[in-house]
């Protein structure tokens, strides 16, 4: 079974070849057949992370865990901004594409600090049979939310997440 952290990585490498696709794509049609996937995996795994991930840093992380997870929800919750403007215009369009290379920016931002940051501390902290564990956690929120299926993508308030999941 993999370890949380390495599967987290694994997907953001697919958001970067996700991006990286846009990049190429020609014509409406294109655009949309990468971006809708695109955007719902950066939503779900988003909520994954905030359920399965960042509670145990705050738990077993660092001195830096704190400000760490308010980062990344703060992230999450950017991209999400972005990823909903996105969709207030037509695929294609110079509004469409100016939100998502706004998402693109704040997710580029996002998975750097995560992988500087956020990612390592818990690799530090906390022992490896937890995060294979987390890992199956990991997995089996994907296949218990298939597309998503049963979730809700909303702004999180930062300041009462890290309260709560302490």
């Amino acid at each position: 079974m993999d370890d949380i952290t390495a599967l987290i990585m694994e997907e953001h490498h697919a958001f970067r070849l996700g991006f990286a696709r846009l990049d190429d794509a020609r014509g409406k049609q294109q655009l949309k057949a990468i971006w809708e996937p695109l955007s719902l995996h950066l939503e779900i795994h988003a909520e994954a992370e905030e359920r399965i991930l960042y509670p145990h840093l705050l738990r077993r992380g660092g001195d830096g865990a704190t400000e760490e997870t308010d980062d990344a929800i703060r992230d999450h919750n950017k991209i999400r901004d972005w990823i909903v403007e996105a969709g207030r215009h037509p695929i294609g369009s110079q509004r469409w594409w100016a939100g998502v290379w706004a998402a693109r920016r704040e997710n580029s931002e996002h998975l750097a600090e995560e992988e500087d940051e956020a990612l390592p501390d818990f690799r530090q902290h906390a022992d490896l049979d937890l995060r294979v564990e987390l890992g199956a956690r990991w997995l089996t929120f994907y296949g218990e939310h298939p597309s998503g299926r049963g979730l809700q993508f909303q702004n999180k308030d930062v300041k009462r997440y890290i309260e709560e999941n302490r």
